[in-house]
């Protein structure tokens, strides 16, 4: 809507996962370069954990369109709650095994067959896991007994488990000892710093087709970054909607009171509460507080009292109703008599 008024090839800030608009910060460039080096090593488990928005599938997808795919064969599963039978037909069926009607014992020699046959060709296969913080533990331990599909010492499949936060507390169960022994590399991805979500802006509208000078002020985009925390996605999000205020007010450079004005706007929609501190609204009320409670109670009393008002008019409004209606039933029938 926004790109023609800005000259703009397509949306720069689109909320799908695109290879093509990969930022790399600090710490995505090192959770590639894990990815990258696990990949060369052919074993083991790579482990890229983050926040919600932090980037994860975007890495996963940047290694996917750079990979040679003459040599390995990809699959990639976004995991709800799966238990260790359904895990073992995913993968099965994510690289094209017909599981129809199979045990599981069976599924799992059909997928050694496969991986072996990949090796005989020169081949090796690659298994990208999302949001692997929903595995169950025995799923994941799953995950690591496929594993030890091998040949000559070799394994035949590896895996790379992308998830957030909670997947780091499922690794370090006492239980997972085996699993963690496994893990050749691993990385945790934070929000952007405020100068990395200034560069990630001007990356992504530079790679759009913006020729310009920077469409934000210094002091925009330090708005910006207060408002989204520096997560990525929130980036996008608050910054498509920002151009799509610029382009309806015909804005050819956005100031903080811009950036002010879309992030209330974007507040009031998304039921964001501002004017009270995080602290404050959390915070337990005081219990010796007398005039809390007295104003709680006070506006209970209204409520209820408002409500009391409104079933009374009600009542009356149907009492009036039941009224008329019976003196005109009483009416048709006299003038039937």
């Amino acid at each position: 809507m926004y790109e023609q008024f800005y000259g703009l090839n397509n949306k720069p800030f689109q909320l799908t996962p695109d290879p093509e608009f990969f930022f790399a910060s600090k710490l995505h460039k090192r959770a590639l370069s894990y990815l990258e080096y696990g990949l060369s090593q052919s074993e083991g488990f790579i482990v890229i954990t983050g926040e919600i928005g932090t980037g994860k599938t975007t890495i996963a997808n940047s290694l996917l369109s750079q990979i040679n795919h003459q040599n390995i064969v990809s699959a990639q599963i976004v995991t709800p709650k799966l238990s260790p039978d359904e895990l073992v037909r995913m993968v099965a069926s994510k690289f094209s095994l017909e599981i129809g009607g199979k045990t599981k014992t069976e599924t799992l020699e059909a997928l050694e067959r496969y991986l072996i046959q990949l090796q005989e060709q020169g081949k090796r296969a690659l298994l990208l896991v999302d949001e692997a913080q929903n595995l169950p533990l025995e799923t994941i331990e799953e995950l690591r007994m496929l594993s030890n599909f091998q040949i000559n010492g070799k394994p035949l499949l590896q895996s790379f488990l992308l998830g957030q936060s909670e997947l780091q507390d499922i690794i370090r169960a006492p239980n997972m000892e085996q699993f963690r022994q496994r893990i050749v590399a691993s990385c945790h991805l934070s929000a952007l710093s405020e100068e990395e979500c200034k560069n990630y802006i001007e990356f992504r509208m530079h790679h759009a087709g913006w020729n310009g000078n920077s469409l934000f002020s210094e002091q925009a985009h330090k708005a910006i970054f207060e408002f989204t925390g520096g997560v990525p996605r929130k980036i996008n999000t608050f910054v498509d909607r920002s151009l799509l205020y610029g382009f309806l007010e015909e804005l050819t450079f956005l100031d903080v009171d811009d950036i002010e004005a879309v992030s209330k706007e974007v507040s009031d929609e998304m039921f964001v509460q501002k004017d009270i501190p995080l602290q404050e609204a959390n915070a337990a009320p005081d219990i010796k507080n007398v005039d809390y409670y007295k104003s709680m109670l006070l506006e209970l009393v209204d409520t209820l009292d408002n409500t009391i008002n409104q079933k009374i008019k009600l009542t009356r409004y149907i009492d009036k109703l039941l009224k008329k209606k019976y003196k005109t039933y009483i009416r048709l029938k006299s003038d039937e008599e």
